[in-house]
Protein backbone atom coordinates (compact mmCIF):
# COMPACT_ATOMS: atom_id res chain seq x y z
CA UNK A 1 0.00 0.00 0.00
CA UNK A 2 1.12 3.35 -1.16
CA UNK A 3 0.19 6.40 0.31
CA UNK A 4 0.61 10.17 -0.38
CA UNK A 5 2.31 12.66 1.59
CA UNK A 6 3.55 15.85 0.19
CA UNK A 7 2.83 15.51 -2.75
CA UNK A 8 2.39 11.82 -3.76
CA UNK A 9 -0.61 9.95 -5.51
CA UNK A 10 -2.13 7.82 -3.32
CA UNK A 11 -2.83 5.18 -6.22
CA UNK A 12 1.07 5.38 -6.95
CA UNK A 13 2.22 1.15 -7.62
CA UNK A 14 4.74 0.08 -4.72
CA UNK A 15 7.08 -1.72 -7.46
CA UNK A 16 7.45 1.31 -9.41
CA UNK A 17 8.78 2.75 -6.38
CA UNK A 18 11.15 0.20 -5.33
CA UNK A 19 12.36 0.03 -8.69
CA UNK A 20 12.95 3.84 -8.93
CA UNK A 21 14.77 3.38 -5.62
CA UNK A 22 17.15 0.64 -6.89
CA UNK A 23 17.58 2.42 -10.31
CA UNK A 24 18.77 5.26 -8.04
CA UNK A 25 20.76 3.14 -6.14
CA UNK A 26 23.08 1.99 -9.08
CA UNK A 27 23.05 4.91 -10.90
CA UNK A 28 22.23 7.80 -8.87
CA UNK A 29 22.63 7.90 -5.03
CA UNK A 30 20.58 7.80 -2.01
CA UNK A 31 20.54 8.06 1.68
CA UNK A 32 19.68 4.73 4.19
CA UNK A 33 18.07 5.24 7.20
CA UNK A 34 15.83 7.81 8.89
CA UNK A 35 19.12 9.67 10.42
CA UNK A 36 20.89 10.21 6.94
CA UNK A 37 17.02 10.55 5.39
CA UNK A 38 16.10 13.36 7.59
CA UNK A 39 19.27 14.99 7.24
CA UNK A 40 19.00 14.73 3.32
CA UNK A 41 15.59 16.08 4.02
CA UNK A 42 16.33 19.25 6.40
CA UNK A 43 19.41 20.17 3.79
CA UNK A 44 16.56 20.26 0.86
CA UNK A 45 18.74 18.13 -0.90
CA UNK A 46 16.18 14.88 -1.41
CA UNK A 47 13.87 14.47 -4.17
CA UNK A 48 11.91 11.36 -2.95
CA UNK A 49 11.88 9.86 0.65
CA UNK A 50 10.38 6.18 1.42
CA UNK A 51 9.21 5.15 4.51
CA UNK A 52 8.47 1.63 5.69
CA UNK A 53 5.28 1.15 7.33
CA UNK A 54 6.31 -1.67 9.47
CA UNK A 55 9.28 0.34 11.36
CA UNK A 56 8.59 -0.14 15.04
CA UNK A 57 8.45 1.93 17.08
CA UNK A 58 6.54 4.24 15.05
CA UNK A 59 8.54 7.30 16.63
CA UNK A 60 11.66 6.45 14.58
CA UNK A 61 9.67 7.33 10.82
CA UNK A 62 6.68 9.59 12.18
CA UNK A 63 8.32 12.92 11.37
CA UNK A 64 9.23 12.31 7.83
CA UNK A 65 5.84 12.91 6.11
CA UNK A 66 5.77 15.91 8.55
CA UNK A 67 8.89 17.45 7.35
CA UNK A 68 8.56 16.38 3.81
CA UNK A 69 5.36 18.20 3.56
CA UNK A 70 7.12 21.15 4.98
CA UNK A 71 9.79 21.02 3.01
CA UNK A 72 7.52 20.24 -0.38
CA UNK A 73 9.91 16.72 -1.05
CA UNK A 74 7.82 14.00 -1.96
CA UNK A 75 7.11 11.19 0.30
CA UNK A 76 5.80 7.88 -0.18
CA UNK A 77 5.10 4.91 2.36
CA UNK A 78 5.44 1.66 1.52
CA UNK A 79 4.84 -2.12 3.55
CA UNK A 80 7.63 -3.30 4.32
CA UNK A 81 11.07 -2.33 5.80
CA UNK A 82 12.51 -5.80 4.38
CA UNK A 83 11.82 -5.09 0.56
CA UNK A 84 12.53 -1.39 0.90
CA UNK A 85 16.46 -2.46 2.50
CA UNK A 86 16.56 -4.93 -0.71
CA UNK A 87 15.67 -1.88 -3.08
CA UNK A 88 18.79 0.38 -1.64
CA UNK A 89 20.87 -2.54 -1.55
CA UNK A 90 21.16 -3.49 1.68
CA UNK A 91 21.50 -6.96 3.52
CA UNK A 92 19.14 -5.67 6.13
CA UNK A 93 15.82 -4.32 6.56
CA UNK A 94 15.94 -0.08 6.26
CA UNK A 95 13.30 2.63 7.72
CA UNK A 96 13.46 5.14 5.26
CA UNK A 97 15.63 6.30 2.00
CA UNK A 98 16.22 9.34 0.04
CA UNK A 99 16.23 9.57 -3.04
CA UNK A 100 19.07 12.99 -3.87
CA UNK A 101 20.35 12.02 -7.19
CA UNK A 102 17.43 10.56 -8.93
CA UNK A 103 20.34 9.30 -11.55
CA UNK A 104 18.53 7.24 -14.74
CA UNK A 105 15.54 7.36 -12.14
CA UNK A 106 14.75 10.94 -13.18
CA UNK A 107 12.50 10.01 -15.79
CA UNK A 108 10.12 7.59 -14.03
CA UNK A 109 10.24 10.10 -10.64
CA UNK A 110 9.27 12.95 -13.23
CA UNK A 111 6.15 10.51 -14.57
CA UNK A 112 5.07 9.92 -10.82
CA UNK A 113 1.56 12.23 -11.07
CA UNK A 114 1.68 14.75 -8.50
CA UNK A 115 -1.50 15.55 -6.31
CA UNK A 116 -1.95 18.56 -4.33
CA UNK A 117 -2.86 18.08 -0.82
Amino acid sequence: MIVACGGLPKMADEAKILEIVEVARTTGKIRKGANETTKAVEKGNAKLVVYADDVSPKEVIMHLPLLCKEKEIRCVKVSKKDDLGAAAGLPVATASVAIVKEGDAKAALESLPMTDE
